[in-house]
This record gives C-alpha cells, structure tokens and sequence, in this order.
C-alpha cells in the first residue's frame, strides 16, 4: 500500500445484518477519509432494524446500507478483512488482503419470546465492542 492512501477495509459476517452492518456505520464515521470501507456476508439478508436503532443513538445512519454477498466483492477494493464471527464459521475472502479477527457475539436472535429491551441491549453491547475494536485499530494505524 502506498503511504497516506486510504485503507480499504472490509467487515465480513455471515448474514451482513448487524455486526458487519455496524462496523462499517462505525468506521466510516470513525476513520473518515483514511478509509474506504466495506462489509459483506457469506449469507446476506438485510441490514437488521434493530442495528440501525441502536447505531442511531451515536447518530450514526445506517438505513443506507444494504446487505452484500462476499462473492460481490472486487479483491482489489480491500487490503484489510476484518472478520467479527464468533461462535459460526465466519466467510473467507481469498484476495491477497491482509486479516484481522475481531470475534463478537451476534446480537441477532431467532427467540421471539425475548423482549425488544433485551434484544436492543445484546445489539448495543455488540455495537460497544466493535467501537472499542475500531478505536484500537486506529490508535495502533494511526487511521
């Protein structure tokens, strides 16, 4: 990579609905021009409302986005592939990038029976844990 060119980061998880979706909210916030930033999934659904509810107590929109196939991906758009799995198998991407693995719970869940405070507190406590991830990659980067 050439100095001062921006990172070409992407985010990767299964479904591209919620940690992925969140990572690239904060990053782009976060790393501004330092970054081109991207995030996709092996299995895309939709960006989950729940994500975009709790990303938009930091004022952060990501009703924008949209979820993405990894396969979409153009190689030579990424130099750094996070992946934010945990328990799952996260998505590979096979372009030459760099890797980092930054393992987050997914605050996604299929029991109906949990209530909307719960559930908007396991996506807030995954959005903190990527902020958190994100700050430390651009304290060590320098972007």
């Amino acid at each position: 990579m050439i100095p001062n060119q921006p990172r070409k980061l992407l985010f990767l998880c299964v479904a591209n609905s919620a940690r992925s979706q969140m990572a690239e909210g904060l990053a782009r916030q976060m790393l501004g021009d330092s970054a081109v930033v991207q995030s996709a999934g092996s299995k895309p659904s939709r960006v989950n409302p729940y994500a975009i509810e709790v990303m938009r107590e930091l004022d952060i929109d990501i009703s924008g986005q949209h979820s993405k196939s990894v396969q979409a991906i153009e190689p030579a758009s990424v130099d750094l592939v996070i992946t934010l799995c945990e328990e799952e198998v996260c998505p590979s991407f096979l372009a030459g990038a760099h890797r980092l693995h930054w393992p987050v719970p997914d605050p996604a869940t299929d029991d109906s029976r949990m209530p909307p405070n719960e559930v908007l507190e396991r996506f807030r406590t995954a959005r903190d844990l990527i902020h958190e991830k994100v700050k430390q990659h651009q304290s060590t980067t320098g972007r």
